[in-house]
């Protein structure tokens, strides 16, 4: 329930904008398929794009809550509150009259009945808002682990919000503008968790509230990851995961709409999996499944050293051994080039980014997904957890004093950065992307939380766990979350829960790597509800197609973008190296090659589309 915008302004009447507030709803139509609403007063406009997960004429937003002297507060929000039920008992019980159902009136009434504080009683990922109408204040909240965004851009007298930066710039008043630290953020994929591209703009970071009055706009955290010892022994500590992991399952699996999982045939997504069938097979429910494979990709598929299997087996391994009601989404890669696809893509992330083929797939699984159910639950953040993703244990890439994600890229196939190496030289040399990601390294872990007498490994480690929590999980988060939402399906995700990242985080690393592997505390927190051959498996990034379609119709695109003298990227090209990838047939061998090519294409399309205004 699925995207929200809002204005308050105290220098205007907004009672005549409700056309502007209409218009930023439209933005968000995508996110929000079965119901729109809006309401405006003289210093206030809140619009709602609503998708249904739970009851949908009692989830209807905004709500509007009223007493003897006319309008008291009005709320609404994105997401979904998982103890609603129980919030609303303890609500009644204190005396209000809760008419309607859903979580929305929940939010509001608790609001007025414990004020900012009751962000500590909500269970769930959500960003909200509430117009205080007596007070004439504005509340804005985000979730803890940030699984729901939310964005906002000051005026003189007031701000303007929304889920997606596009539902911001419809507004007459905001420019689409990027200065050079948008396009170094673009660019370098850090994940800056309080930065929008988009100069004047803000994203609210997660585990953040905003309040609004005619006076002032402030920030503050009302959760973050504290530092603490940890005392528990090995078998206490896979015990204590596996039962945080069962309590998040259990409040993640509740909706009235259909639900289910992806599954990957990894360890993430099937430890996901693997949970609901234990919370739904007593029901009589079997699990939904859906995993993606491409055409042709078992005749072209190569191990390597990143990829050294195919998922589907895998994933048959896990629908066999819980009897998983399985959807396999087969893409075609010339589906991949689809310039529909790919245009919708970018409109839902509103920014570029060099992933091409992962994003387009994502998008065309998402929208395969939504012919079946409404919430679909994923086996993101498991990773930035218990340390997952290779570059955290090379040596050479998790010690460079940068995010490990783009040491990775520049030791590999990118040394300018994943997705620049077709840029003007000049304009790479004044931008300088890699220190400016080394910069925000800095910054984000000199926030992480330690305790005084800490090993020099344990800091380290918790260095990068933290900027996985916090910058990895912006961008990922995000990733997804976009691209469901595109489609009108809500992600869960069961790892995203607040106590789960409060214990994993003050994990030593003897107990990270008790048995010398990835991810060891989780295969052993899920090896009784998994086949072997997938606690085995060795950690696998999401499938990338290698087929030769999908390379000619990269080649296609970008021969047509340079035949273009109207293209508004070619200033920041270096058109020269462009011409000689184009003539070499061999060029494109490997993904970070192309993403070489993909970045220039997703910037030209975000310039023109967006009407971007470059500042650098």
């Amino acid at each position: 329930m699925s995207g929200i915008v809002g204005w308050v302004d105290f220098g205007r009447d907004l009672s005549r904008e409700r056309s502007t507030l209409l218009a930023m709803t439209a933005t968000l139509a995508c996110r929000g398929p079965d119901d729109e609403g809006v309401w405006v007063s003289r210093h206030c406009g809140f619009g709602h794009r609503h998708l249904a997960v739970f009851d949908a004429e009692a989830g209807r937003q905004p709500v509007v809550v009223e007493d003897g002297s006319g309008v008291r507060a009005v709320g609404m929000h994105s997401g979904s509150i998982l103890n609603h039920a129980e919030l609303r008992s303890r609500l009644a019980g204190l005396g209000h009259r809760l008419q309607r159902g859903g979580d929305t009136e929940v939010l509001v009434h608790a609001y007025l009945e414990w004020g900012e504080d009751c962000v500590h009683r909500l269970e769930g990922s959500f960003a909200g808002a509430v117009w205080d109408e007596q007070r004439r204040r504005l509340w804005l909240v985000r979730d803890r682990l940030g699984v729901e965004p939310l964005f906002y851009y000051p005026l003189a007298t007031g701000v303007v919000f929304g889920s997606e930066a596009k539902a911001i710039l419809a507004h007459p008043l905001v420019e689409a503008e990027v200065d050079a630290d948008g396009l170094r953020e673009v660019l370098t994929y850090s994940g800056t968790p309080d930065f929008a591209p988009f100069h004047g703009m803000s994203r609210l970071r997660a585990g953040r509230m905003a309040v609004m009055t005619e006076q002032f706009l402030s920030v503050r955290a009302y959760w973050k990851v504290e530092a603490r010892p940890h005392t528990d022994d090995l078998d206490t500590t896979v015990s204590t995961i596996r039962g945080l992991l069962e309590e998040s399952m259990d409040r993640n699996l509740v909706t009235d709409m259909p639900k289910g999982c992806l599954l990957s045939g990894g360890l993430d997504s099937s430890g996901v999996v693997g949970l609901a069938h234990r919370v739904l097979s007593p029901r009589g429910e079997a699990v939904r499944t859906f995993t993606v494979n491409f055409a042709r990709h078992e005749d072209n598929f190569r191990p390597s050293d990143t990829r050294s299997g195919l998922d589907t087996p895998y994933a048959a391994d896990v629908v066999a051994h819980l009897g998983t009601e399985h959807t396999g989404v087969l893409i075609d890669p010339t589906e991949l080039a689809d310039p529909v696809a790919r245009a919708a893509v970018l409109r839902a992330k509103d920014i570029p980014t060099p992933l091409g083929d992962m994003n387009t797939s994502l998008y065309l699984l998402a929208r395969a997904v939504s012919d079946q159910v409404r919430v679909v639950m994923t086996g993101e953040a498991a990773d930035s957890l218990f340390h997952g993703v290779v570059w955290n244990r090379d040596p050479v890439e998790s010690t460079m004093g940068t995010f490990p994600w783009v040491a990775r890229g520049v030791v590999r196939d990118a040394p300018q950065g994943l997705g620049c190496g077709l840029l003007d030289p000049a304009l790479l040399e004044k931008l300088s992307p890699l220190d400016y990601a080394a910069q925000r390294y800095r910054e984000s872990i000199a926030e992480a939380p330690m305790l005084d007498d800490v090993s020099e490994v344990d800091r380290h480690m918790r260095e990068l766990c933290w900027v996985h929590i916090t910058n990895f999980m912006e961008n990922q988060n995000g990733h997804t979350e976009r691209l469901f939402k595109a489609v009108g399906v809500e992600v869960r995700m069961p790892y995203c829960d607040h106590r789960l990242v409060q214990y994993a985080y003050n994990l030593p690393w003897a107990l990270q790597n008790f048995d010398g592997r990835e991810k060891g505390l989780l295969r052993a927190a899920l090896s009784d509800v998994l086949p072997r051959s997938v606690i085995d498996r060795r950690k696998t990034p999401y499938p990338v197609t290698v087929d030769k379609a999908y390379e000619a119709a990269l080649r296609a695109e970008a021969t047509a973008l340079l035949a273009d003298r109207q293209a508004p990227v070619l200033p920041l090209l270096d058109t020269a190296a462009v011409r000689d990838v184009l003539d070499d047939a061999n060029s494109l061998g490997s993904w970070a090659a192309r993403a070489n090519l993909e970045l220039p294409l997703q910037l030209n399309r975000w310039i023109r589309e967006y009407g971007i205004k470059l500042s650098i």
